[in-house]
């Protein structure tokens, strides 16, 4: 995916000014694109109404285009915007710059007419209001490491938002019986995200593994081997999920599918749940949610193609003394958060009435993390972010043989669970070590979906104000 470069002029200032506005626009997108964790490539410099139509028009139905970045070096009249803009289906972020970083002591009117984006942006942030339009609005020289950053982390939720719309989930089995916040409106979700979410039987699966050859096996165990560390000498349970592994990921290409989700609770004709492959899956950028959550299973999906060191997790018990929140899963948490080589053991499950399957177990490395979840209101969609730091492991637990990660939540354990439950916040995220709450922002700005966050400074008084103003808004939007 690319992202398009449109700079804004008029035409009443001459040839010659209109070919330095290139020359330069050409030289910032040279750099951009350097940097930036995507390709940024200069579409030309937007002069009358028709021109900013064609392009727009142009950045909609590209399929590569994830979105646009405009700049209005000189001043750019906005009445050329209108119809441009309300075209736009595309993410847009305007980036408020300037060729130059200061100001040189022989500034003439030569200079000033070339260089009037300190006024011919603010009348381009005009119109995106007025039109009111959703945009990202960084602004700083364009050279700055913290001005290329954001870009960068925008990029990263255009992509997020580019994938969503296009994004196909397969549920093997329904939602866990009774829970209520893995389930949710599917219509509402492909209108407002762009999923098609549909339901396979388990059946089909059964069908595909009987498909799968003994050489296919031999490949996927091969991999394993390349990848992590045999504890197990019950091999014939690992070949099962290498089995199930093959047929999933088959079912899913063949749909377009980039994410699925299943349930202990629908296991027919399967001798394993499926643990290690999926696993093993999701490392290779696959979404999972576990009994049944679609919507996480898209959300992981969706937060992986954003950057990379992210899984399916939940809150599983707390360390209350020392503010420690211990997330794992019975089987399913992504390898790619792994702290060294995962291992592959085989254990009893307590759930499901199967045989005890194979499963990566690991702990999870240290760093700050974010995590996400997405829950239906009824009507809407919530997007719930809160910042974690994820800590080394404070105990061996031999006896728990699953892959787990411990953080501690900010700003404490305490207030972080007070605000997450008074937010609706389900019990299953999106573990991210790779996007943090602006980039979960970007993301939701694009999709056009409600967003709250709990950090460092978040107090659950304030936090539960806001909260009551956000559903007031969005109830209504």
């Amino acid at each position: 995916m690319n992202f398009w470069f449109i700079v804004g002029s008029q035409l009443m200032y001459g040839k010659e000014t209109i070919d330095r506005v290139n020359e330069n626009a050409l030289v910032i997108a040279k750099e951009l694109g350097s940097r930036l964790p995507f390709p940024f490539v200069y579409k030309g410099t937007v002069l009358s109404n028709e021109g900013a139509v064609s392009l727009i028009k142009e950045a909609n139905y590209d399929a590569e285009c994830a979105g646009i970045v405009t700049f209005c070096h000189t001043f750019s009249p906005s009445k050329m915007w209108i119809n441009a803009l309300g075209l736009l289906q595309k993410p847009w972020c305007h980036l408020h710059t300037q060729f130059n970083r200061e100001i040189p002591d022989g500034i003439d009117m030569d200079y000033m007419n070339l260089h009037q984006s300190a006024h011919g942006d603010r009348e381009h942030g005009y119109i995106g209001t007025r039109l009111r339009k959703g945009r990202k609005v960084i602004a700083g020289h364009w050279m700055e490491d913290s001005v290329v950053g954001r870009l960068g982390k925008w990029q990263r939720a255009c992509v997020g938002a580019a994938v969503s719309r296009g994004l196909k989930v397969v549920r093997f089995g329904d939602n866990m019986r009774e829970v209520a916040v893995t389930d949710g409106d599917k219509v509402g979700a492909q209108f407002k995200f762009g999923w098609q979410v549909n339901t396979t039987p388990v059946g089909d699966l059964v069908e595909a593994m009987g498909k799968v050859s003994g050489a296919d096996i031999d490949g996927k165990m091969d991999e394993y081997r390349s990848k992590y560390d045999f504890k197990t000498d019950d091999l014939e349970t690992v070949r099962y999920q290498a089995l199930e592994e093959i047929a999933i990921q088959r079912i899913l290409d063949a749909d377009g599918a980039r994410a699925f989700s299943n349930t202990f609770q629908d296991l027919h004709g399967l001798r394993q749940l499926p643990g290690l492959a999926t696993q093993n899956l999701m490392s290779k950028g696959y979404g999972y949610g576990g009994e049944g959550d679609w919507k996480t299973a898209a959300l992981t999906a969706i937060v992986k193609a954003m950057a990379p060191g992210a899984t399916f997790m939940e809150d599983y018990t707390y360390d209350l003394k020392n503010g420690i929140s211990l997330g794992a899963h019975m089987l399913e948490v992504c390898p790619t958060v792994a702290e060294g080589k995962p291992r592959i053991e085989v254990h009893h499950l307590g759930i499901g009435n199967r045989e005890p399957p194979a499963r990566l177990v690991f702990e999870g490395k240290a760093g700050p993390a974010l995590a996400l979840t997405l829950i239906d209101l009824g009507g809407r969609f919530r997007l719930i972010t809160q910042d974690v730091l994820c800590v080394p492991p404070t105990q061996t637990m031999p006896s728990l043989p699953v892959a787990r990660v411990m953080w501690k939540p900010l700003p404490s354990l305490e207030v972080g669970a007070e605000c997450w439950i008074l937010a609706g916040g389900a019990h299953h995220t999106v573990l991210s070590y790779g996007i943090d709450s602006e980039v979960a922002r970007d993301w939701a700005r694009a999709m056009d979906v409600e967003i709250l966050h709990i950090g460092a400074g978040t107090t659950t008084a304030d936090f539960e104000r806001d909260e009551r103003i956000s559903d007031l808004v969005w109830r209504n939007a």
